[in-house]
């Protein structure tokens, strides 16, 4: 009866310990809930710009809302007039070619080729008013700052179609300028939510489902979570804003990082830390990106400028994206796409207009790192591939005029002549055309930094440490445990583990082999003693 009860009891016992060890808490990360706390307390404005009288009336233009605003804000306009998001460019250094200006005012991308001579269409991610020619562009000229753009909260404005910057006629300027606060997400997503002519275009990583989504979507911008505006992470001092985008910058100066918030410590497990030293955070914690709209992967322009009729034409896809314009050419667009990954130091290399075209494709934005390189990480990337325009004779990239507002003005995308739109775009750029072009293929890196997963979405372990088509299948040059063969660890690794189990059966033998010559000699004992009381 009491074996029973000892059973049962001990029955118990292992039921109560593996409940304990299979349903332990969390273990909290303070640092973690620190973070939260500060970032759920959000800002009360100090000014509730509805009771101030200069607003109090019907504004004609935009810059008569500009003035209103630096009549306050008298030295405002200085910081901004200082800022690439007015200027379109920003020194940087580049190896081997020294400092450059670069910025969306001169660099070549592989979307819509470049922003010079097209400036009344791409102004409209411009922080200012009447931007139909840069080079003539009044850059001094602190009214045709355009505030509202970044700092209306009634989520109201918009910047018109092809108006050169200037806000859609049908916004009420009243409304907006007594509406100004902190900018919010959809005051920079007008732009970067929409770059490249459509939602998700460009990045792939930055969409307008971001204005209201889930933590297993954006778990920073997540509506369920904390619900962060951008300039939480991108800071600014005096309008100089935080953070680079590398498809115009080239250095490794006033970046954005995880670190800056979750330290590069951000783990309980050491082997976790370890890996923060060669691997970006968003290489595990963005597993893949495009989550709810596509984005755009492909952009043949070589096939633009088929008619249908005698007439330009667009088709879309199952889902409702452009998979081919008449005025574009063909897309490819893809969702929940898993990155890329490369070797990064934070620097960058460009090609620029009128640089000779030396190898194909042409690297657009060369990131810059390997292994060896000590300040380099692993990051993960969107690739956009595609082809653009070239001159056959002189071997450069072409950057055509694309916009006017009506036919007969040279440009592509109402004339359909890629001789005209190109003889019109070099001449305003200062370099020949020979009269002869084609197209090359063209490849641009963008690196992925938002749409982060909960931590249970991460990338796991076994999805890098694999010989089996993992992650980082294509990155060499280093050996990484589970994924690479080595003769001579593989050599030392047999014989540790053949070591290992003739240690283990040769101290179990001798255990064994102790335990016999104790037991003989106890044995001996008992009749030794036996036969001493017997004699007695």
């Amino acid at each position: 009866m009491k074996k029973t009860i000892a059973l049962i009891i001990g029955f118990i016992l292992l039921i109560l310990i593996a409940i304990n060890i299979f349903n332990q808490d969390d273990i909290v990360d303070l640092q973690l809930e620190k973070l939260k706390q500060t970032y759920a307390v959000k800002p009360i404005p100090s000014v509730d710009h509805r009771k101030l009288p200069e607003l109090q009336k019907e504004f004609k233009s935009p810059q008569e809302v500009t003035e209103v605003c630096i009549s306050c804000h008298t030295e405002t306009p200085k910081e901004v007039m200082a800022s690439a998001h007015w200027n379109w460019e920003r020194a940087g250094y580049i190896e081997g070619r020294g400092i450059k200006f670069l910025g969306k005012k001169n660099v070549v991308n592989n979307y819509c080729i470049g922003s010079k001579t097209n400036e009344q269409a791409c102004a409209k991610c411009h922080i200012g008013f009447g931007m139909t020619n840069n080079d003539e562009f009044n850059y001094k000229d602190s009214n045709n700052v355009d505030c509202m753009v970044c700092h209306d909260n009634s989520e109201t404005y918009q910047k018109g179609a092809s108006l050169a910057g200037y806000p859609d006629r049908e916004v009420n300027l009243e409304k907006v300028a007594q509406s100004v606060g902190m900018p919010k997400k959809s005051n920079c997503g007008s732009c970067h939510f929409y770059s490249g002519g459509g939602n998700n275009v460009k990045h792939g990583d930055l969409e307008e489902a971001q204005l209201d989504c889930s933590r297993e979507v954006d778990v920073h911008m997540a509506s369920n979570g904390l619900n962060l505006e951008c300039i939480a992470c991108h800071t600014a001092t005096n309008h100089q804003i935080k953070g680079r985008l590398y498809s115009v910058s080239s250095d490794n100066e006033n970046r954005a990082n995880c670190e800056d918030c979750h330290t590069s410590t951000p783990h309980f497990a050491t082997i976790l830390n370890t890996h923060t030293a060669r691997i970006a955070c968003q290489t595990c914690h963005i597993p893949e990106y495009a989550k709810v709209n596509a984005t755009k992967m492909d952009w043949k322009w070589s096939t633009a400028g088929i008619m249908k009729n005698g007439e330009p034409y667009e088709t879309e896809d199952s889902v409702g994206n452009h998979d081919y314009m008449t005025i574009k050419g063909s897309f490819v667009w893809k969702k929940n796409v898993k990155p890329d990954y490369v070797w990064f130091n934070g620097t960058a290399n460009h090609h620029l207009v009128g640089d000779q075209i030396t190898s194909i494709p042409i690297q657009i934005n060369a990131l810059n790192g390997s292994y060896t390189d000590k300040y380099s990480k692993i990051i993960p990337v969107k690739i956009n591939t595609g082809d653009q325009i070239y001159d056959k004779k002189y071997n450069y990239l072409i950057i055509p005029k694309l916009y006017a507002p009506e036919k007969g003005d040279s440009a592509y995308w109402a004339d359909f002549d890629w001789n005209t739109a190109s003889e019109a775009g070099m001449k305003r750029i200062g370099l020949p055309y020979s009269g002869s072009h084609g197209f090359v293929s063209t490849v641009m890196y963008w690196p992925l930094n938002h749409m982060v997963a909960p931590k249970d979405k991460s990338v796991s372990c076994a999805e890098c440490h694999t010989r089996n088509n993992g992650r980082l299948a294509h990155l060499s040059g280093f050996y990484m445990p589970g994924r690479d063969r080595s003769a001579r660890l593989d050599f030392l690794g047999r014989w540790l583990v053949i070591l290992s189990v003739v240690g283990v059966v040769i101290h179990n033998s001798l255990r064994i082999l102790s335990a016999y010559r104790r037991k003989k000699i106890e044995m001996n004992i008992i009749n030794y003693n036996t036969n001493d009381d017997d004699s007695e």
